[in-house]
């Protein structure tokens, strides 16, 4: 059994908390085609198996503070929404990389304006980073909406491996440093 790494944040009207194995089988639920489609590590078909798995090694990363594996619930009906994750760079351990997504059916209700700037607070103060990066396809303009109210800039384009398709998709990455936060 694992403690929780850390105290959950509460926003508005989400409650921000480590992923955990009761989840998975909203996780899968909501990992449709329509949600896939944006997301290079979330390949389908996207199990209550795979969901576990992914938990579990999220969880592990949480406990070695490598990462902040967020589920994102509705505070008043305790549903899960979707998931913000913060990952720490192998190699360069003051970088972190800003993962995020919404099961369709909760998109344009402003979730992810809310709570993607705690979750980058999160990642500064718990995780100690300098810069936070986040990626995405150039036609994922709801994300890139995200990104700019949060603060983070544009900073390249380029080519990145979508595992979950098995492919290289063209995506314009930005991030935030600790100091420009304006959260």
């Amino acid at each position: 059994m694992f403690i929780d790494p850390f105290l959950p944040v509460q926003t508005t009207r989400l409650t921000l908390r480590c992923v955990d194995v009761g989840d998975a089988a909203a996780t899968s639920a909501l990992m449709t085609p329509e949600v896939s489609r944006w997301l290079a590590n979330w390949p389908l078909p996207f199990g209550i198996e795979s969901a576990l798995a992914r938990i579990e090694t999220m969880r592990r990363c949480a406990s070695d503070g490598d990462a902040i594996p967020l589920a994102m619930i509705e505070t008043v009906s305790g549903t899960l929404v979707g998931w913000i994750t913060l990952a720490r760079d192998g190699t360069r351990r003051r970088r972190g990389s800003l993962g995020y997504w919404l099961g369709q059916e909760y998109h344009g209700r402003g979730y992810m304006k809310e709570a993607v700037p705690a979750a980058l607070q999160a990642g500064f103060a718990l995780l100690d980073l300098d810069v936070i990066e986040a990626a995405a396809q150039l036609t994922n303009i709801g994300s890139f909406a995200i990104m700019r109210a949060c603060g983070m800039k544009p900073v390249t384009t380029a080519m990145a491996h979508a595992p979950a398709r098995n492919r290289e998709e063209l995506c314009c990455l930005y991030e935030i440093a600790r100091m420009s936060s304006t959260i």
